[in-house]
């Protein structure tokens, strides 16, 4: 399901992605859900690229439904972009490299000058 991505859960999330030092991208996905499949190659390559600047982690919405529902996660997949352990902007549906890369390159540079 999620391909090469590291993945998180509702016991290491905080760990995982709330204190990180790094910004982190978290694809809520499920493994019934063809676009997840579609996108997981995408976000490997972009975690590939940009690492040092961005992590990436997968999250299986059916075996963590209490960040799920934390974060209001009501379609699959959503990315949630995460600064500082805040939420700084969402993407829901598969979209191409260039359109992830776009929504998410001002939050790296932004955290990156901090």
């Amino acid at each position: 399901m999620a391909g090469t991505l590291p993945t998180t859960s509702d016991a290491t999330f905080r760990d995982d992605v709330l204190t990180s030092d790094l910004p982190v991208l978290v694809e809520f996905t499920a493994t019934w859900c063809p676009p997840c499949r579609m996108l997981a190659p995408v976000l490997a390559r972009i975690a590939a690229d940009l690492a040092g600047r961005l992590r990436i982690v997968a999250m299986d919405v059916d075996e963590n439904p209490l960040t799920t529902r934390a974060y209001g996660v009501m379609g699959m997949p959503t990315m949630a972009l995460f600064v500082d352990g805040e939420v700084v902007t969402t993407l829901t549906g598969a979209r191409p490299q260039a359109v992830i890369l776009k929504t998410v390159e001002p939050h790296l540079a932004a955290a990156a000058a901090r």
